[in-house]
């Protein structure tokens, strides 16, 4: 093959004569070791109003990602088309070697291999480039991996433990592969604790079964214990993500933990208890358990006096593994003090880069009552007739002190009016101060429902720690496909552990002053579920508490406050926090001690809302101002945009340009106006000239003599062409199959209308060339 030939050849074709029949010469198993065209993240999901999209220009995907074993990527292959330089892919290729931690990146164009090593030997180049024929070998690159990655070969068995492969074909995404695989290089090593960060929604649960699966089969852990501190999170766990260990795996229940299995579930509160005889966990050796994994650990388990950690003290020759979205470090409890700095970590903020997270919109409510404050008259009597004390009361005192019925009426009447303008059956979590104003809010919420709580008395339920009622529909308001209930009014009951993928609508109705309760409620929100159309979700703030979104700490690094002495007193610890066999603090009924009043009018003062702009910070920009921002990117120019438009064959080319920055032009024209083309959509938004509509734009061509030059045959087809142009737009008339449509097909056969109109294909192809400059002539049209 010539080079000339050679450069006519597709990035695909280079792959598949060249750089693979290369990598399978080298000793690589095509089946086994070598994959192909991998997506490592997908882009993050933009949203602005009530639309979003993926910005695809920040997906991740690597032509070859090589594999040791499977889940155990050692090198990247970036490739590119043979008129490029064979290194010119090197760079793309170490981001991705960066995202997986492997040592070894390649680039070919088809002639040769470029390589960058991070552990290059005494004497040897960083970067080279050699033949094709020279590809290093599975076990070269490997031992390149264990040197980048500390790996000693006593330690490479327990490493190279396979996963388990899922029969649907799931595999762990990057992050979780890594973590995985972390944790296990850190057990080879000896190393007993052990702390894993990863945000809330990112597969933490499908993270320690794998981690637990290869260490069972590895029978580095005969029994495991899966410690959990709510029923639901063990239920969920038993049916999903844990069901291939099948018999072997039971929770524990009746107080008895039965010896025959080998993994097991079990909620703290059913092994220990607050007298001797409850704490069965005493019932069974200390060296029962080899492995213990600890989820949502920030929830009081590295206290010193908590009861997770008699536990944990009891069976302390065991392996234990913390797992949390949000290591708690307060002066009283630290859990790098006890498991040690984090083996890895994954944040809300990365997550949503990646776009494997859902972003978020707030929309917050200034409510004047809470703002300005509210006095009562001298002498004002409460609803039970009780004299109001005479001072100001603000945010921070209502429902927890000061119930105006008629802000709950308010904030219960907003809910209602985002809902119906969006989707009245989307899934809503509403935060209350306690149990007492999550029941008024439930009520509001019927009231300002109206026929839908009619239909079905399930619309709305209260879900907490005292309602047998709602704990019993808890199931089916995280289960995608049931309907109801569709909003949920708690105060403690979901803020952690609770796996609602389809939440899109969270109201803080709440005071919240605890980051680590902030990042957990907005957890609740951040799973994408695209089965269901989910891909961002919604915050509604009534409590000024996003506030904290701005706070350094939101997606920092944990930072060890406490620090223990061997001669420093015992500290106390946090407050415990509320769980599903725990009746949250509150009464479930007219709670007496606050001041009930009725008739004091309360209004919205202003209402804001943000979005998650690229750099993580809230904006307040449309989804006209971030088309815009990222069109001028493109196009610096009014002027570079047309002569790009009117130089490409095919108009669909930019159009999907556009698309992967998440700008997508049929919900820019929702916006703008429907009837108005590509062309003018991008011309008005970008650049703010006066847009015609596709009706304008088309009659304009009729009154030229544009079409003198053609037979009668080719008039009427250019002029049926501007028609549909009008009717549909411009990626209808450069379609291949607008010919078969009406009313072509009353005038022949598409070959027909090609050759006896236009003489030829390449006749008609000009022609509609020469129409849509016609139609886009900017100076013609003005």
């Amino acid at each position: 093959m010539t080079k000339q030939e050679k450069q006519q050849l597709s990035e695909i074709d280079i792959c598949d004569l060249f750089i693979t029949p290369a990598i399978k010469g080298a000793g690589w198993d095509h089946l086994t070791q070598i994959r192909r065209e991998v997506t490592l993240t997908p882009g993050p999901v933009i949203v602005r109003g009530n639309m979003s999209s993926r910005n695809k220009k920040k997906k991740k995907f690597a032509d070859y990602v090589l594999l040791k074993e499977t889940g155990v990527p050692i090198a990247i292959v970036e490739a590119k088309e043979n008129n490029y330089t064979v290194s010119h892919g090197l760079q793309q290729a170490l981001g991705y070697a960066g995202i997986l931690n492997v040592p070894s990146a390649f680039s070919s164009n088809g002639d040769a291999f470029a390589s960058h090593n991070k552990v290059p030997a005494a004497g040897e180049d960083i970067e080279c480039e050699f033949p094709l024929p020279s590809f290093p070998s599975p076990d070269e690159l490997w031992k390149r991996y264990k040197k980048h990655r500390n790996i000693k070969d006593a330690e490479e068995e327990l490493v190279l433990e396979p996963y388990h492969l899922d029969a649907y074909g799931k595999e762990p995404r990057y992050y979780q592969s890594e973590a995985i695989n972390r944790t296990l290089e850190e057990i080879a090593k000896g190393k007993k604790r052990l702390l894993l960060v990863m945000a809330t929604g990112t597969g933490k649960t499908y993270t320690t079964f794998q981690i637990i699966w290869r260490l069972w089969k590895a029978k580095k852990a005969k029994r495991t214990l899966f410690l959990v501190d709510r029923n639901i999170l063990a239920d969920q766990t038993l049916v999903n993500d844990f069901k291939p260990f099948g018999s072997v795996m039971t929770k524990i229940k009746n107080r008895k933990i039965d010896p025959s299995y080998e993994i097991y579930l079990g909620l703290y509160q059913a092994l220990t208890g607050p007298d001797e005889e409850d704490k069965i966990f005493k019932n069974v050796s200390r060296d029962f358990f080899d492995l213990i994994i600890i989820d949502e650990c920030h929830r009081g388990s590295a206290a010193d006096d908590s009861a997770w950690r008699e536990i944990l003290d009891y069976f302390s020759g065991a392996t234990q593994i913390g797992l949390t979205a949000t290591p708690k470090e307060t002066k009283y409890a630290s859990n790098i003090t006890y498991f040690g700095d984090p083996v890895y970590t994954y944040k809300l903020k990365q997550g949503i880069e990646d776009g494997f997270l859902a972003p978020y919109k707030v929309v917050r409510y200034h409510l004047d009552k809470d703002l300005i404050g509210w006095t009562p008259p001298p002498g004002m009597t409460d609803d039970l007739g009780k004299e109001i004390e005479q001072r100001t009361y603000n945010q921070a005192d209502m429902d927890r002190i000061l119930v105006l019925n008629q802000r709950t009426k308010l904030v219960a009447k907003c809910v209602m009016e985002l809902l119906n303008a969006t989707d009245p059956f989307s899934k809503t979590i509403i935060f209350c101060e306690d149990i007492d104003h999550a029941e008024r809010m439930r009520v509001a919420i019927t009231n300002a429902a109206g026929r839908l709580a009619l239909d079905n008395p399930k619309y709305v339920m209260r879900i907490t720690g005292d309602s047998v009622e709602g704990k019993a529909e808890l199931d089916n308001f995280i289960d995608p496909e049931s309907k109801f209930p569709v909003i949920a009014t708690t105060s403690e009951l979901l803020t952690t552990g609770v796996d609602a993928k389809t939440c899109k609508l969270i109201v803080l109705d709440k005071t919240i002053n605890s980051m680590t309760t902030f990042k957990q409620i907005v957890g609740r929100g951040t799973r994408i579920d695209e089965e269901f159309g989910k891909f961002f979700f919604t915050v509604m703030d009534f409590k000024n508490a996003t506030e904290l979104f701005k706070d350094k700490d939101f997606d920092g690094d944990p930072v060890v406050i406490y620090e223990p002495g061997p001669e420093d007193p015992p500290e106390p610890p946090d407050p415990p926090e509320p769980d599903d066999d725990i009746v949250e603090e509150g009464p479930g009924e007219y709670d007496s001690k606050k001041i009930h009043v009725s008739g004091v009018e309360v209004k919205v003062l202003a209402k804001t809302v943000e979005y998650r702009g690229d750099d993580g910070r809230m904006v307040t920009e449309s989804y006209c101002d971030y088309s815009r921002k990222h069109i001028r990117k493109e196009y610096a120019s009014l002027d570079e945009f047309i002569t790009t438009w009117n130089a490409s064959k095919k108009k669909e080319a930019i159009i999907k340009e556009l698309e992967e920055y998440g700008i997508e032009l049929p919900k820019l024209a929702e916006e703008v106006g429907k009837e108005y083309g590509d062309f003018d959509l991008i011309c008005h938004i970008a650049y703010d000239q006066p847009p015609l509509t596709r009706k304008e734009r088309a009659d304009k061509v009729k009154k030229r003599d544009y079409f003198t030059k053609y037979g009668d045959k080719a008039r009427a087809v250019l002029v049926a062409l501007l028609d549909k142009y009008a009717d549909e737009g411009i990626l209808t008339i450069e379609s291949p199959k607008v010919l078969k449509l009406t009313p072509f097909n009353t005038m022949g056969t598409p070959v027909e209308i090609i050759n006896d109109a236009f003489g030829g294909k390449a006749n008609y192809e000009s022609a509609l060339q020469d129409l849509e400059r016609e139609l886009f002539n900017q100076k013609a049209s003005a």
